[in-house]
């Protein structure tokens, strides 16, 4: 094995936190409810859709824009509002990119017309955040009932559903900060370039987590 990745290997170890599920849950409440400087997410939306002038779309495209460019500023990140209650072994920029982006998607589903109390659009919040890639392959191994639209649309609520998709979300943070973590670590070996990296890895994320959740929860009022 070569010393670049020896390296993130090392990084790798080191830098899987321990998240257990409720954090994901958690998470979505303080996103929804709002905390710190970030408003509830559905105030945070009717903001965007007035200055659209009611463009769906617009509001959309501006909200996804704004969370973009916040979950590249890593300082707004880290020190966002209500951080400090989440568990010690969370590290702080992944509580406060969580954070963001359920933000995001409760804020998109807002504007779509879905009601942010019910349990099902919960869930379908938190299954946009996997990823279109990971939904589609517990999708195809039938560890997920439907995509986020048909669980938010589902006739009833699924008990079962709340720990599973909470469980494998928070799987994929820690997947995603130990990739992170160590893209991050060997970056550093160039002065200054470590903070690029990391928040241009958040920015990235956050966006097409935004766009999966703008294709999959379609408008309710059509």
């Amino acid at each position: 094995m070569g010393a670049g990745k020896k390296l993130a290997a090392a990084a790798g170890a080191q830098a899987a936190p321990k998240i257990g599920w409720s954090f994901v849950r958690q998470a979505l409440d303080k996103a929804i409810d709002g905390i710190g400087p970030l408003r509830s997410a559905a105030e945070s939306a009717t903001t965007h859709m007035v200055d659209a002038r009611g463009d769906v779309e617009a509001a959309i495209r501006t909200l996804t824009r704004t969370h973009v460019a916040l979950a590249g500023a890593q300082g707004f990140v880290t020190n966002l509002g209500g951080v400090a209650t989440v568990p010690v072994t969370v590290p702080a920029n992944v509580a406060g990119v969580t954070l963001l982006q359920a933000h995001l998607v409760a804020g998109i589903a807002h504007l779509r017309g879905y009601d942010l109390d019910d349990p099902r659009v919960r869930n379908a919040i938190l299954t946009c955040m996997l990823g279109e890639d990971k939904v589609r392959e517990m999708l195809k191994r039938h560890s997920l009932p439907a995509p986020p639209m048909g669980i938010a649309t589902a006739p009833t609520h699924d008990p079962e559903l709340d720990r599973l998709v909470a469980s494998e979300l928070t799987g994929e943070l820690v997947a995603r900060t130990v990739g992170r973590r160590a893209v991050t670590l060997m970056a550093r070996r160039v002065p200054g370039i470590g903070g690029v990296v990391a928040g241009g890895t958040d920015a990235y994320q956050t966006r097409q987590i935004g766009q999966y959740a703008a294709t999959e929860l379609r408008d309710r009022r059509l």
